[in-house]
Parts: structure tokens; sequence; C-alpha cells
């Protein structure tokens, strides 16, 4: 294992399923197991995988000057949201470049928390306490159990009365397994599923305890590489790596907007007033790439920087490709020149493992309407 400054309390069961716990934001993760990641895929697709996100990092912001240092920090109108509300954001640097995104869960009055990867939100956001009323607690002992899949919500409401009615992006306090938790219906896989918030002391007894009960379901332990593949379908954006962090400029520093990104609707309609926001404002018609899809013929996935041609010029580079035994397609995100990023445009991909045609394909891949992830009952 790379050398980190986090720990989760789950290490051993990592271990135990085949992971050497590589390093992710500081955090010893089980980006594989002794499994075929497919299986894992298609487990979140069907019935339910458990995963350890611990790694993302969690903040609280308590104070009644709390709202207002988000309201700067982040591209969310945050008096839209109540306690029990969670939303996602984006955070810009003053050139109006995306630095990181992160979920805002409102959960009181005066009191947020912020979970946010491996890019500046922690930085951010800890000068702008400075000097206000407000303070910024680092949480790492708190734990995050994503259940994520169609039998989730199936699961979960044998033992949480009322799970059936939280809605997307809401959460509540709950009691699991004689434990306290936060139950957030949010996920990075584009299904039905729920992040577990809770007590390092607590996160054992709840994984061993949703792995027992929940085989009989067809609920398993899943790796954190899962999540690659289940974001190229739901298009869902990874920092750094579908970023030009990754994948720079010839000319220009790195850094993407978040029109280049397809994440604009992060913006709350009618706001202006946050960091980066006037630049944010006045890069729109001024996009270098666009992030897109592209469906790819064959049975083999494509890997991260595959290059992609038009006749005999470059027009974009792979981010992430995979390959889907459920829909027999090998589909990838990538970052295409802004004329070739259009639904049908035909293309060729020039990789390691792949080498022929492709056509762009709008995103996301996989239930575009967004009705699984926002289901009813």
């Amino acid at each position: 294992m790379a050398l980190s400054w986090r720990t989760t309390v789950l290490a051993d069961r990592h271990r135990a399923l085949g992971s050497k716990l590589e390093d992710w934001n500081g955090m010893g993760t089980a980006w594989t197991y002794d499994k075929d990641i497919a299986g894992d895929h298609a487990a979140i697709r069907t019935k339910a995988g458990l995963m350890d996100a611990s790694g993302l990092k969690k903040l609280h912001l308590v104070g009644p000057h709390a709202a207002a240092i988000l309201q700067y920090a982040t591209s969310r109108d945050v008096g839209k949201v109540y306690p029990g509300k969670s939303v996602y954001a984006t955070m810009l640097n003053e050139a109006g470049h995306f630095i990181e995104d992160c979920v805002l869960y409102r959960t009181g009055p005066n009191a947020w928390m912020v979970v946010h990867g491996s890019g500046a939100g922690h930085e951010t956001l800890a000068p702008l306490v400075v000097g206000r009323n407000a303070a910024l607690l680092f949480d790492d002992d708190l734990h995050d159990l994503s259940l994520q899949g169609p039998v989730a919500v199936d699961f979960l409401a044998k033992h949480v009365p009322g799970i059936r009615d939280l809605k997307y992006f809401h959460h509540m306090p709950a009691t699991l397994f004689g434990r306290p938790v936060l139950i957030s219906r949010t996920g990075y896989t584009g299904e039905r599923g729920y992040e577990l918030f809770c007590k390092g002391e607590d996160a054992p007894i709840i994984w061993d305890t949703i792995v027992a009960e929940g085989k009989s379901m067809g609920i398993v332990p899943t790796c954190f590489s899962t999540l690659d593949w289940l974001r190229v379908e739901s298009s869902l954006l990874f920092f750094p790596y579908d970023m030009s962090q990754m994948y720079p400029f010839e000319k220009d520093p790195p850094g993407d907007s978040l029109w280049e990104l397809g994440l604009d609707f992060t913006v709350s309609p009618g706001k202006v007033d946050y960091r980066g926001g006037d630049a944010h404002a006045r890069l729109k018609g001024r996009e270098r790439f666009k992030i897109f899809g592209l469906l790819v013929d064959g049975a083999v996935a494509t890997d991260l920087g595959d290059e992609v041609f038009v006749g005999g010029r470059k027009v974009g580079v792979i981010t992430f490709g995979m390959y889907s035994s459920l829909t027999r397609k090998s589909m990838a995100i990538a970052r295409l020149d802004v004329g070739i990023a259009s639904h049908g445009t035909k293309v060729e991909v020039r990789g390691k493992n792949v080498r022929g045609p492709a056509v762009a394909h709008t995103l996301p891949f996989d239930d575009s309407e967004k009705k699984k992830r926002t289901a009813i009952g």
C-alpha cells in the first residue's frame, strides 16, 4: 500500500477480499478485489453492491456565517437548500475554471456537511472561515458506506422506517443495527442508492451485517474501481481523471470551464455572486473541447489516453472506457473537439487495445431521464 495519512477501519476486511489498499485521496482504498470487476458492475446494476467510499473528505461547516461562506465558495444558491436536503455543487477558481465538485448537506439551520473528492475543496473553504462566525471541522472518523443498486431500498426497508419515502438528494438521521447513521439518497453509480455515514467504531458491524444479511438478496462487497465502469454509463466525471490536469493543453495551463465539462447545470439560475462567477460567464462560447461519449465498435474496452481521430487529424482523447457484458456495448468518456462533439459523428479510435471505428454519442448512455435514481416508493 502507498504511504497514506488517512485510514479506513475496514482495511482488514478489504485485505481479506484481496485488496492491496492502493492510495486515493490520502487513504488506502480497495481499488480492486480478487474477483472480476465485471461481476461487481453487474451486481450494482441488477442487485446491489456495498462499497467503502470513506476516502471522500467530509467537512462540517457550522455557525451563523456558514451559509454565506458556501454561497461564495460554490456555484449553488444555498439559500434554497433546507435541512434534510442536499445538492451537487462545483467550486471554481478566480479564472472560472473547475477545481472541485462536492455534495452539500444541510444538517441544521447553521450546520452543513460538505463531502468532496481529491480537488481543492478543503483548501478553498479553510481560509474563508477566518475572521467569520463559523468553524470548519475535518471529520476523518466519519465513514461512508455506499449501498448502491435496485435492491438497496428493499434491504434498508427491513431496518429503517420511512426509507422508501426518502427523496433523491435528501438525507435523514436513523438507527441501523442499533448504531446511529446519517442516510443520504445519493451515490456515484446512476442507480437508486444510499450513502450510510457512520462513526468509525460502528462501520465494521454495519458492513458485516449488510454483507451477511444481504447475501441472499444478491448484495456483495464491491471494489472502488467499479465506479469507473458505472460512471462511464451514467456520465459522472472524476477529478482529475477527466480534466486537463491529466490531459494538458498544448499552450494553456491546466483548467477547464464548466461549459467544457458539461457541468454548467451546477450554477443556480441567476447566481453571479460566487468565486469565479464573472469569469465563468465570460467563458461561455469559448469552449476548447467538450466532454462527450463514444460508442465503440467491438467487445473490447478502450484505455485511458487512447486517441480519437477523424481522417488523419487528432480530435480528442478518451479519459475512460468500459465494456458492459450486460448491454454488450463498448462505451467511453472522451474530450472531443467542439465540432466533433455531436451525436452520430463518426470517428476512429487509435489505442493500445482498440483500433477501429466509433461514433460520438450523447451522455449518459444509461437511464438518460434518471428514472432509476429518482424512483419513488
